[in-house]
């Protein structure tokens, strides 16, 4: 957990340094509403031991803040702590129990809740001193979906840098894959579920035409590719599952952003590969240790 943390500080810093005062109002009051919201269920629900030191309340609030824009109020925000812990992790248990990524579960709840916060986006540089009273305008893919024909127009610089509105934390591809390399280094993730997911985005993106670098350093795919999608509890345990979770992702995040309401895709299409993982940990079983192929098929 504190792995993961330690590899979206750079993220963290780009969207503190692109959207100022608002970025660390949201990112203070996610992560410690988070904790608080894990804290008071464990003591006064549950009543067992505190779970705050292992990390995970405190990765969950961290992905959930830049997973939202900027400008969202703090009563809006704690409401997504408490759908995040509350319903997507204590209800089924606690941490290793629960079925969907907690911080996607917080997200939708208040994309679907409260649509007109979630999708107000501040320009970046031009609010670092302003908060709710941000000025906003319209992401790349918010663009793309009323005006595909716009895609050959859009430059790469805006999206590696952070330079372009958006959730706080999917601004910056550069930073994002930077995170990438330390997990992969210290070997907390493996390369199965974001290679199998930008890989079949770029496919379906070239298969309908669409800009392949835009899609692809665009929205929330690399944040959700590397970090959401990733998740342990919530992922395949065999590679050769993670790569059809990561199929299965790329695939919906696709079609949602070609033919789907929303410009953007990632989080439903993270949270419905989470929904198969069970079915992909049964047809996907490794071989029992010493069992040959025939004794396999006879069993």
């Amino acid at each position: 957990m504190w792995n993961v943390a330690l590899a979206l500080l750079p993220a963290t810093a780009v969207a503190l340094w692109q959207f100022g005062i608002g970025a660390a109002i949201v990112l203070t009051a996610s992560i410690a509403g988070c904790m608080a919201v894990e804290y008071i269920i464990n003591r006064f629900m549950l009543r067992r031991r505190f779970t705050l030191a292992n990390g995970s309340a405190f990765l969950t609030g961290l992905l959930l803040a830049l997973n939202l824009p900027s400008n969202l109020p703090v009563w809006t925000v704690l409401i997504g702590c408490i759908a995040a812990i509350g319903i997507g992790k204590m209800a089924f248990g606690g941490l290793g129990c629960n079925i969907f990524n907690p911080a996607l579960v917080g997200r939708v709840f208040l994309l679907l809740s409260f649509p007109m916060l979630m999708t107000s986006w501040p320009l970046p540089a031009e609010n670092i001193w302003n908060y709710t009273d941000a000025t906003t305008g319209a992401t790349i893919l918010s663009i793309l979906k009323s005006d595909p024909a716009a895609a050959s127009s859009v430059g790469m610089t805006a999206e590696l840098t952070g330079a372009t509105g958006g959730s706080m934390g999917e601004t910056g591809a550069v930073a994002i894959l930077l995170g990438f390399i330390w997990l992969l280094w210290r070997r907390v993730i493996s390369w199965h579920i974001p290679v199998s997911i930008i890989a079949s985005v770029a496919i379906l993106t070239a298969i309908t035409g669409g800009n392949i670098a835009v899609e692809l350093t665009a929205g929330g795919l690399l944040l959700g590719a590397v970090f959401m999608a990733t998740d342990y509890v919530t992922s395949p345990m065999t590679h050769k599952g993670m790569i059809i979770y990561g199929l299965i992702i790329g695939i919906i995040t696709v079609v949602i952003r070609r033919w789907g309401a929303y410009p953007e895709g990632v989080s439903f299409a993270i949270l419905l590969g989470n929904g198969v993982t069970p079915l992909i940990n049964l047809w996907c079983k490794p071989r029992r240790y010493g069992e040959t192929g025939k004794r396999r098929a006879v069993a």
